[in-house]
């Protein structure tokens, strides 16, 4: 399954994943991830929570993205919840074009039975077809 918190630059996208998260951890029996671009929200996530700096592993495309997804799942089957901040710049790809990376996660969703949730920073209304039936 995947999730999209859509919305225009202080809309209040990112607070609202990390509240998502802190709940999710407090009920999830599985581990529960967070993805963003620095360490700035490290201390707004529940200590439970794994948080992961993905510019700490130089993550500098897409295709990189994705395979650090995939490893991420590969080297821990209790993975539940991946939540994903700033998905647009962890991805280094414009939003138009991110619809392959969109078909991976639903198949890792599928495949490893984990949710995605992403932030993406642009109004609901001008999300590409292939994002708008995830939004939350």
């Amino acid at each position: 399954m995947i999730q999209i918190i859509a919305g225009k630059k202080g809309s209040g996208k990112t607070k609202r994943l990390i509240d998502m998260t802190n709940e999710t951890a407090k009920t999830s029996s599985s581990s529960v991830v967070f993805l963003d671009k620095d360490n700035s929200y490290m201390f707004d996530v529940d200590r439970a929570v794994r948080f992961v700096n993905v510019n700490d592993y130089h993550v500098c495309n897409a295709d990189m993205f994705v395979g650090f997804l995939g490893g991420m799942l590969a080297s821990n089957y209790d993975v539940g919840v991946i939540f994903i901040d700033a998905f647009i710049k962890l991805t280094h790809t414009a939003l138009a074009d991110a619809k392959n990376i969109i078909d991976t996660l639903a198949e890792l969703s599928e495949k490893n039975r984990v949710k995605f949730v992403l932030s993406v920073s642009e109004d609901p209304a001008a999300l590409p077809e292939f994002m708008k039936d995830y939004v939350i």
